[in-house]
């Protein structure tokens, strides 16, 4: 198999709808390539859909670069053609995580009494060990430590199985924030995790496309747009066929519209003095690493407030929506005085200094009546809140704090298990 500008190697692995190759000139990397073929009830249903492949790869590359740039980590690295894509070299963990947000499908089958539409707040995860001969039995979390599989060096174990426990929530939950912005309803979903064989990480890794969720648009099922619908089809027909693919071309049309921001947002830091601009620039990067577009002007309340006044009435008036942070020491005039008379939301971030930060932060947090500043003291923390703010109306922003809650929790756990490895 040679595809353009890559050397291709052996085949690694085969699966019902991809082929993995070794790229002899990426050590590390592999070539995931896409077939032509769709399946149902482990392969007891196939047929040749011509295109499949081009329209899973489009799929997948889609969802894998929306979970990137959220912060999520991924084994994809770049779409290479049509039909397929490069990805770290991986062992996979056997297991299929299923998380679920409606209860329909084999859910109900294995729980009678329990109605389809049922909604789980929160998530309900399952797994299922992936083993055909016997339809990938449900395991429970015993099962899996019990088994105790050593992946690329990695044995997987209680804190493991909570890491891909705690991911697979998370990833639901950015995919189903980002369907939410095309009214679509993300009922189901499988994923799988493979250990990177250069970093032994654990990330999610295999592919995410129309076989792996079930989607409804406007939580309606009769117009299911995923793989069920051949899974439900009473006989194969090239008119049956037919439509299945317009549903998975459908879905791969829309899962781009999931990688644009669906609002514009701006921070606007005001400070009373450039002495102020090393504690602003940390505003500025951590509002970066959210996507959020950061302006810094310097102005004081004090000496100058109709100059304070004229650059506020500047950010009013060209619809973005704003948040302003107020960056004064000593004593802030700047956050009260812009709160009183804008009804966007102001933020005091003020510097405070060892001498007189205790006497100071008063003028940041005992208000007239009528404001409604808060005072956040870190930096990164304010451009936080604002992302808080700007995440209600666009889901990439919230999809990045949601991934960074994750990856906070995962930092926390491994430094644990590293910290009981030493004392042991």
């Amino acid at each position: 198999m040679q595809s353009s500008d890559l050397k291709v190697g052996q085949k690694l692995n085969e699966g019902k709808t991809k082929q993995i190759f070794e790229l002899l000139d990426q050590p590390g990397l592999v070539l995931v390539q896409s077939k032509d073929q769709i399946t149902a009830g482990n392969a007891v249903r196939k047929d040749q859909m011509e295109g499949k492949a081009a329209i899973a790869n489009k799929t997948t590359s889609c969802v894998f670069q929306l979970l990137q740039e959220s912060g999520i980590k991924t084994a994809f690295v770049k779409q290479h053609s049509d039909t397929a894509f490069i990805a770290s070299h991986c062992e996979m963990i056997p297991i299929e995580w299923v998380c679920r947000r409606v209860a329909t499908g084999s859910f109900l089958k294995r729980n009678p009494g329990v109605k389809e539409g049922y909604r789980f707040s929160p998530l309900k995860m399952e797994m299922f060990f992936k083993d055909d001969a016997n339809n990938d039995p449900q395991w429970s979390e015993e099962q899996l430590l019990e088994a105790k599989f050593c992946l690329a060096g990695l044995t997987i174990g209680q804190c493991e199985v909570d890491i891909m426990n705690r991911s697979t929530v998370a990833i639901f939950e950015i995919l189903e924030k980002a369907w939410a912005t095309q009214n679509c309803t993300l009922v189901d979903m499988k994923i799988e995790f493979g250990v990177n064989v250069k970093t032994q990480e654990i990330v999610l890794a295999d592919v995410i496309d129309n076989d792996s969720w079930r989607l409804w648009p406007a939580g309606d099922r009769s117009q299911q747009k995923d793989k069920q619908v051949y899974r439900d089809l009473k006989e194969v027909t090239p008119e049956a066929m037919q439509m299945v693919k317009k549903n998975f071309e459908w879905v791969s049309e829309r899962v781009k519209l999931l990688l644009e921001p669906q609002a514009s947002s701006r921070v606007v830091v005001l400070m009373g003095s450039t002495s102020d601009m090393a504690h602003c620039e940390k505003i500025r990067k951590a509002c970066t690493s959210y996507g959020i577009p950061c302006v810094l002007r310097v102005t004081s309340a004090h000496k100058g407030p109709d100059e304070t006044l004229r650059i506020k009435a500047e950010y009013e008036g060209d619809g973005i929506p704003t948040v302003f942070v107020a960056v004064a020491g000593r004593s802030n005039g700047l956050g009260p005085v812009m709160s009183g008379n804008t009804a966007y939301p102001v933020i005091n971030c003020p510097p405070l200094t060892p001498d007189w930060g205790s006497q100071d932060v008063w003028s940041s947090l005992r208000m007239p009546s009528g404001l409604g500043c808060s005072t956040i003291l870190s930096p990164e923390a304010s451009a936080q809140f604002a992302a808080q703010i700007f995440g209600l109306s666009d889901h990439l922003v919230w999809c990045k704090l949601r991934a960074s809650m994750l990856n906070t929790w995962v930092s926390l756990k491994l430094a644990d298990k590293k910290l009981q490895a030493c004392s042991l």
